[in-house]
């Protein structure tokens, strides 16, 4: 496993994207790591795309992905993972909730929403691990935990042990919602070791 590598966070506003990577970059950064972010929110509001750069190693000098070099992309949004193809090369891995959430331009009848996202992902031979993060939130106990169900997923590809994860979720998430991520996060953990 590299103790070097660039993640990008994709989705769109309102799923959590933006304290997933907080998550994450405090779990490298409790790990030792240098690590650099930059978000960029857009419409967020309104639905829009949001997207966070993450970049961790010995010593990073810019938050900024350059196209063609994400090593794991998190997408919340199975159109998003397909939105943010120029940043993945043909050994990335795309850990995709598998989510739809219709942009706007497809909900007035202005455009569709493409099918076999996964097929398309998989055939540019990109490594796919496709979540069903809202419903394993859901059984966890509430469905806003699916940001942290794919932080989960994540982490097991990440140089950085299970326990600091937990710790920054005990940090970071109101007390009444601990226990609830905790099981989200451990819920996701165990989708991405059976398929990963």
């Amino acid at each position: 496993m590299t103790a070097t590598g660039n993640i990008h966070f994709c989705g769109v506003g309102g799923q959590g994207i933006l304290l997933a990577s907080e998550v994450t970059a405090a779990a490298l950064l409790k790990s030792g790591l240098d690590v650099k972010k930059s978000e960029v929110h857009g419409m967020a509001q309104r639905g829009g795309s949001v997207e966070a750069h993450l970049r961790y190693g010995d010593k990073v000098y810019s938050p900024l992905i350059d196209p063609g070099t994400v090593d794991i992309q998190l997408a919340f949004e199975m159109l998003e993972a397909l939105r943010y193809l120029p940043y993945l090369h043909k050994k990335s891995r795309v850990i995709v909730n598998t989510q739809q959430i219709m942009p706007p331009s497809v909900a007035t009848g202005k455009a569709f929403y493409p099918g076999q996202i996964l097929a398309q992902l998989a055939e540019r031979d990109i490594e796919v691990v496709a979540v069903d993060g809202f419903t394993i939130a859901q059984k966890a106990g509430n469905v806003k935990a699916a940001n942290v169900v794919l932080v989960g997923a994540l982490s097991v590809f990440m140089p950085v042990e299970e326990e600091i994860f937990k710790e920054v979720i005990r940090q970071r998430v109101p007390q009444k919602f601990i226990d609830v991520n905790l099981a989200a996060f451990a819920a996701g953990r165990a989708v991405a070791i059976c398929r990963g």
